[in-house]
């Protein structure tokens, strides 16, 4: 005999079974197609509607049945980004579907959930990823909360991040890149062509990529005994409207820079527009350092120095440890940096005469 226990249905020993979508749908009062379009995020339910039923998910506790499991070359992963019109996220999308097609997976590719569409939260996201008929996720320098990390766990959907915003959660699968080394070497580069008044121009001050390269400058700057002047480090955004208005700021300054270390190469565009905005010559009379060897840095002119990140590789072993977590496999360890180089090419020069600073 099955017998109902409040809303949910249970067994003889009182045990509640799986709710189902049949379930959920009878008490919402609507079809049961309406409960799967808003599980799979569709736009075509009405505002009122999505939200009874969101909360009747949650009440409910609702969990999507076990798939049976695709062969190995028929699985889907989610490859999800906060926003994937930058250079940085073509690199990481290349990577990722080059080593999804050579496994024989699917690769969907979506943007991060912030909450406006009732899935930023709790293991909502998570179950409509699986309702989706995702394997498992990589996500792309998303501010994860704690809350959306316990919702993936909750429905067993396997994650890996790339490049977490803020230092990776010891349970979870991550994988960065050498940013303190990047940041050490592109300011040493700076320091050995003559430059003494260096600026450092950061993303966001609680990245934890923009605090291990913004350490790995200031760390360089002690090494060669050099002060540190607090204003030309500035911290604002990964872009390009970023770099143009901070470097615009700093080039005004009485005592203004003579190189300038950018946080991306995007953001080192700026810094080269904002130069040229000023009547100033790159490299002859300011030197840019960016972050990435994204493909735009050999094209733009002057061809960028910077820091070369391998991001394709970043995105071909997040594909490929996420596979392993699908499989049941153990990952240790759970964060891994793939190590960073300089590649010099023509934005860095040494300082006009007289215009180096003090030694």
């Amino acid at each position: 005999m099955i017998r109902r226990r409040g809303d949910l249905v249970a067994d003889d020993a009182g045990r509640p079974r799986r709710t189902t979508l049949t379930a959920i749908a009878a008490a919402a009062g609507v079809s049961t197609a309406t409960v799967s379009k808003v599980l799979n995020g569709r736009d075509d339910v009405g505002a009122g509607t999505r939200a009874l039923v969101q909360r009747l998910l949650v009440e409910h506790e609702y969990r999507p049945a076990p798939r049976r499991r695709p062969p190995a070359d028929r699985r889907t992963v989610g490859l999800v980004f906060d926003d994937f019109t930058s250079p940085y996220a073509t690199e990481l999308l290349r990577g990722v579907t080059d080593a999804g097609t050579a496994a024989g997976v699917d690769v969907v590719v979506g943007r991060f959930s912030d909450g406006s569409s009732g899935y930023g939260s709790g293991a909502q996201w998570a179950r409509r990823l699986v309702g989706a008929g995702r394997d498992g996720v990589v996500v792309v320098t998303s501010d994860l909360t704690a809350q959306q990390v316990a919702g993936f766990s909750e429905v067993r959907l396997p994650l890996v991040v790339v490049d977490p915003v803020h230092p990776p959660q010891a349970d979870v699968a991550s994988v960065g890149a050498t940013n303190w080394t990047g940041g050490l070497s592109a300011t040493e580069h700076l320091i050995s062509l003559g430059h003494r008044r260096i600026a450092h121009l950061g993303g966001p001050a609680g990245a934890a990529v923009s605090q291990a390269r913004r350490h790995g400058y200031r760390a360089a700057m002690e090494n060669a005994g050099l002060p540190v002047d607090p204003a030309l480090v500035v911290d604002g955004g990964f872009g390009f409207e970023a770099g143009l208005d901070l470097a615009t700021r700093l080039l005004a300054l009485q005592d203004p820079p003579t190189a300038v270390f950018a946080v991306t190469d995007v953001c080192a565009l700026g810094v080269v527009q904002a130069a040229r905005a000023r009547g100033l010559r790159v490299p002859e009379d300011l030197s840019v350092v960016g972050f990435d060897d994204t493909y735009l840095a050999p094209w733009v002119t002057p061809a960028l120095t910077t820091v070369h990140t391998p991001l394709q590789e970043m995105g071909r072993y997040a594909l490929q440890v996420l596979l392993r977590l699908v499989e049941g496999e153990p990952v240790d360890p759970h964060h891994v940096e793939l190590a960073t180089d300089l590649v010099v090419r023509d934005s860095t020069g040494p300082p006009r005469a007289g215009a180096a600073g003090p030694a």
